[in-house]
């Protein structure tokens, strides 16, 4: 299934073309590839990539905020909308978000640097979404926003990393990687929506304890609020 606009004609069509072929190539082979080899995979000359990208790290940069950039709006469509037809509509589309679920999974495979930048980017755009839902009215408010998106996308990063570390050897070509995916989200939907609908503990005499006297975030006193 197509990750992008690239039925279109013109100028747009070519490029998105080509970022679509990079991020699902990049994510099945890792970013060693080639440019000629995206090329082929996008029906166009390797010189035609470097035109319009100007290098691989040129095309890799459009690739992750492409990335990026889905994640961002489908997150932020769940949080301000937060409908059942939504989350159906979101469900429905499994196979069309998989390529993007494995270029960012071979981001964080990576390690180094580039997954340190994804997952700051990640972060960042966490913390924009759900300031967004907090204006909204449809997120509770947090008493360290920025944390609290951090702990989020480390949950999130982490749970697709671990899951497809375990899982993930049998994802051979395309398609057996939207089974997976597929598989991965139907078995984390449930519970991630239980928890963050519900909430977990019964009572926050824990979190009361850890504010009292847990460590001080910087140029702050931690005290229990009165909610």
């Amino acid at each position: 299934m197509s990750i992008g606009p690239a039925s279109s004609g013109g100028e747009e069509s070519t490029v998105a073309r080509i970022r679509n072929a990079a991020i699902a190539r990049f994510g099945r082979d890792g970013f060693a590839v080639g440019l000629r080899t995206i090329a082929a995979d996008a029906g166009v000359t390797a010189g035609l990539v470097v035109q319009r990208f100007g290098s691989k790290e040129g095309l890799r940069k459009a690739c992750d905020e492409y990335a990026l950039q889905v994640l961002r709006e489908e997150k932020t469509k769940a949080v301000l909308d937060g409908s059942p037809a939504t989350m159906w509509m979101q469900m429905a589309r499994i196979d069309e978000y998989a390529p993007i679920a494995r270029y960012l999974l071979r981001c964080l495979q990576e390690g180094g640097a580039t997954a340190i930048a994804l997952l700051d980017d990640v972060i960042a755009d966490a913390e924009q979404y759900l300031a967004a839902g907090e204006a909204a009215g449809v997120v509770r408010p947090s008493r360290d926003p920025a944390a609290r998106a951090r702990f989020l996308a480390y949950q999130s990063m982490g749970a697709l990393l671990l899951w497809f570390s375990l899982h993930g050897s049998a994802a051979t070509d395309d398609d057996q990687f939207r089974i997976l995916f597929r598989r991965y989200v139907e078995e984390v939907t449930q519970p991630a929506l239980e928890l963050l609908a519900q909430g977990l503990l019964v009572n926050r005499s824990m979190l009361d304890e850890f504010l009292l006297y847990g460590p001080d975030p910087p140029g702050e006193s931690r005290a229990p609020d009165a909610h």
